[in-house]
């Protein structure tokens, strides 16, 4: 169970500083603290990015952290591969974060996605096949 707390923890603290970023990135825009001495948003360009990619936190990882909540709570061993998918998806989190908030390339963008969602995917068939009955 330990072992997986630390991916998810990892990805909660990611979470948290995007909120972060976002407070900050939309502080000149909200309260007027930190604009440019021309009076324009430094993060104008960046800050829609950060803002999407906080909602994308919300989307595919909820099937991320439900596996992994079956996975620590039915009983079974935890295998070195379900740790290492996880870690695969977290790792991806963080790429395809950094790819939306700081490019326009959405090809990119979708290969990073594809990491996170192949991990989870993976996982979710691992579990199915190793849970007797299913």
């Amino acid at each position: 169970m330990e072992a997986l707390l630390k991916p998810i923890f990892l990805h909660v603290l990611m979470c948290t500083a995007l909120y972060g970023f976002l407070t900050v990135a939309r502080a000149p825009s909200i309260w007027g603290i930190g604009k440019k001495s021309d009076g324009s948003d430094p993060f104008e360009e960046i800050q829609p990015g950060i803002s999407a990619n906080l909602s994308n936190q919300f989307e595919w990882p909820v099937f991320f952290y439900i596996v992994c909540l079956i996975l620590m709570f039915n009983g079974n061993p935890i295998s070195s591969i379900q740790v290492a998918l996880a870690w695969v998806f977290v790792v991806g989190r963080l790429i395809h974060s950094g790819v939306q908030i700081f490019t326009t390339n959405v090809r990119l963008r979708g290969i990073a996605f594809l990491i996170n969602f192949a991990a989870v995917l993976t996982m979710w068939g691992i579990l199915f096949i190793e849970t007797p009955g299913t």
